[in-house]
């Protein structure tokens, strides 16, 4: 059995109750939903909350809320694989076994049911102990970055690779933010999920950090303008 797994606990500072929050005319948790309901090769869309209300709407949206998270996992400081090991444990305990588990967070308004039953070929086929995660490319070298000093200057992190030309320089990715997929096994027993990971590259287009009102109003631009041109299309 395959699991597909959404944390979404209720304390949200940043942006009052993000993950029920109206994205595009529904609570943006309920776009995860729809889409990890038609990821057919998933047996089961379960939601872990410690908040009652967040519990309802998904329920309403289809997915399952078999229990309320504990307090201790419901802070700040509370780590998303500890969310998983725990929902995983639950459910060994109540005698159902989940080979794969992807973790898919709320706030993923443009992830596809074919990107996360597409992750999980890619795991299977790659026969490895090993995480598959969304991920994306960066638009700009990277080597070339610099952060600033205390007076408000610029100061590179390797100056070193100033005259490098951009197609010398080594390409960079980073984490999408969208989905996380091993086996029960790997995520009970690896820490860390980026390194040695099979990345799942999405198009940057679709990639967008939802973590203050102005990446949300972003976020909104952009599904305007993906639903547009698909219907172009």
């Amino acid at each position: 059995m395959n699991l597909i797994l959404i944390p979404a606990r209720g304390g949200s500072k940043r942006i009052p109750k993000k993950n029920i929050k109206l994205f595009k005319g529904k609570p943006i948790i309920e776009w995860s939903i729809e889409q990890a309901l038609h990821a057919n090769t998933f047996n089961k869309v379960v939601v872990s909350t410690d908040d009652e209300e967040i519990s309802k709407i998904s329920k309403l949206a289809g997915a399952e809320v078999p229990f309320i998270r504990p307090k201790e996992l419901s802070d700040d400081f509370s780590t998303t694989s500890e969310v998983v090991k725990h929902t995983i444990k639950w459910f060994k305990n109540e005698g159902i076994i989940f080979e794969n588990v992807c973790c898919l967070y709320p706030t993923a308004p443009f992830v596809k049911a074919s990107f996360l039953s597409s992750a999980l070929e890619e795991l299977e086929n790659c026969n490895k102990d090993v995480f598959v995660i969304s991920a994306t490319s960066y638009s700009y070298p990277i080597q070339r970055s610099f952060y600033l000093d205390e007076n408000g200057f610029s100061k590179m992190f390797d100056k070193n690779l100033f005259e490098s030309r951009s197609q010398d320089l080594k390409k960079a990715y980073h984490d999408a933010g969208q989905f996380y997929l091993a086996s029960s096994k790997t995520w009970l027993s690896k820490k860390n999920i980026l390194e040695g990971c099979k990345p799942f590259l999405l198009p940057r287009m679709l990639v967008q950090d939802i973590d203050s009102l102005e990446d949300w109003d972003n976020a909104e631009i952009i599904f305007d303008l993906i639903r547009e041109q698909s219907k172009k299309n």
